[in-house]
C-alpha cells in the first residue's frame, strides 16, 4: 500500500509502510463465542496425567487457555491447539501475537501432517504476570522436538504447517491463565 504524502494541500511525496505492515495477515482473531470451536484441548490426560485446562472467548474478544498443571501420574502439560487448515506461512516469516500471561513461560507449537506421534516444531516464549505484550516468534528459529525432547535433522518445511498451539509445560504445578487477543503473521 503506498499513500501520497500531502503538506498544505500539495503532494510531497510517497509514503511507502514497512514490509511487515503491507504483508501482516491475521492467523486468528477471537471476535466471536464460534472462534473457541476452531481450537482443541490436549492434556497430558492422554499419557494418564492430571493436569485440566479449557479455552474460551472471553466478552472482550481474546482467547482464554486456562486450567490446572498437575505432575500427578507423570503428567506435567497442558496444551490448547487450532484445528488443521493451512495457514499458509513462509519460512522467513514471523508469527507475531499479543497476550496477557501470568509470568510464566509457554511454548508455541507449529504442526506439520507427519504422522509421529508427540511431535512438533517449537519455540519458547516468557509471559510477564498481569501485562499486555507481543511476541515475536520467527519461523525460521522453530526446533523439532518429539515427547518433548529435541529431534536433530528436522528442518521445518513452513509451508506445510496445518496447525498452531500454546502449550504449558514448566513442571510448576498449579493454576495458570494466558489471554491471547490475536495472532497474525508478518
Amino acid at each position: 500500500m503506498v499513500r501520497l504524502l500531502l503538506v498544505c494541500g500539495m503532494m510531497v511525496g510517497f509514503y511507502v509502510p514497512p514490509a511487515s505492515a503491507q504483508t501482516a495477515q491475521a492467523l486468528f482473531e477471537f471476535t466471536d463465542q464460534h472462534d473457541a470451536s476452531r481450537w482443541q484441548i490436549v492434556n497430558d490426560g492422554v499419557m494418564g496425567g492430571r493436569s485440566s485446562s479449557q479455552a474460551t472467548i472471553t466478552g472482550e474478544g481474546q482467547m482464554r487457555f486456562s486450567g490446572n498443571l498437575s505432575l500427578e501420574n507423570n503428567g506435567g502439560f497442558a496444551s490448547v491447539r487450532s484445528l488443521p487448515q493451512s495457514m499458509g506461512l513462509d519460512a522467513g516469516e514471523t508469527i507475531v501475537m499479543r497476550v496477557k500471561g501470568d509470568g510464566r513461560k509457554y511454548t508455541f507449537n507449529l504442526y506439520t501432517p507427519d504422522r509421529r506421534t508427540a511431535f512438533s516444531y517449537q519455540k519458547d516464549f516468557q509471559t510477564t504476570a498481569g501485562e499486555w505484550t507481543e511476541v515475536r516468534l520467527p519461523v525460521n528459529e522453530f526446533v523439532a522436538h518429539s515427547f518433548g525432547r529435541r529431534v536433530a535433522n528436522m528442518p521445518l518445511d513452513a509451508t506445510r504447517v496445518q496447525s498452531i498451539g500454546i502449550l504449558l509445560g514448566d513442571k510448576n504445578p498449579g493454576g495458570f491463565e494466558i489471554l491471547v487477543d490475536w495472532i497474525r503473521v508478518e
